[in-house]
């Protein structure tokens, strides 16, 4: 299998930062696109149970409602597509079940001959979802999906910038998904940097390796 080398690695990783401001008049190639919907769809989760929904918005017309309901920042309009990660609400044993079709047929198994993994991904959400803890869960799993759509783009030459900063509740009304099934937690802006952002050529301020690497 080919691989990248480790320096290409370090070197893209430090090309990419939290862009400020995109240039509203490039946009992603669609097979760009294409491969990073598939890189989240590859996504590891706890148990590989997938308790998400990426919603990716291309459209000039919703993306230009964002900033009021992203605390005035600009990026969600100006990128080329912005990216909603979603958790699903109420998450629950029927899911599992969904889940281990899914493995039984992507694996040419049995449901039956899965009965046991079934049981163990079943009793750990039937406890979180006793204990509550359940959507908390559901939310850590979301940002494992940001960080493999992060790393992805900018592998790919694509700028991004992870947004917290946004009023979930309001995205969840403007993309229809108010007492649906599914919440927005977090969003990503993708796109290419403009070249008057400033912070694209700021130095990186990270703590040193040893502060931060404890090798055992």
């Amino acid at each position: 299998m080919a691989t990248i080398s480790n320096e290409d690695l370090l070197e893209q990783l430090k090309w990419r930062y939290a862009v400020k401001e995109f240039d509203p008049s490039r946009t992603i190639p669609e097979e760009t696109i294409a491969a990073l919907e598939d890189a989240l769809v590859l996504t590891p989760s706890s148990f590989g149970l997938q308790p998400w929904k990426f919603i990716v918005v291309g459209d000039p017309e919703l993306k230009a409602k964002m900033p009021g309901i992203s605390w005035n920042q600009s990026q969600p309009k100006d990128c080329s597509h912005m990216v909603l990660l979603a958790i699903k609400r109420d998450f629950a044993e029927a899911d599992v079940g969904r889940f281990i079709e899914c493995m039984a047929e992507a694996r040419d198994v049995s449901v039956e001959s899965l009965e046991g993994y079934h049981k163990f991904a079943g009793g750990f959400v039937a406890q979180g979802i006793s204990e509550g803890w359940i959507e908390h869960w559901s939310t850590h799993q979301v940002y494992i999906a940001l960080g493999q759509l992060m790393a992805s783009a900018a592998l790919l030459g694509v700028d991004a910038c992870p947004m917290e900063g946004i009023q979930a509740d309001d995205y969840d009304a403007l993309l229809g998904l108010d007492g649906m099934e599914y919440h927005v937690v977090v969003g990503c802006a993708l796109g290419y940097r403009a070249e008057s952002d400033k912070y694209a050529s700021m130095a990186k301020a990270r703590y040193a390796k040893s502060d931060v690497i404890d090798r055992r």
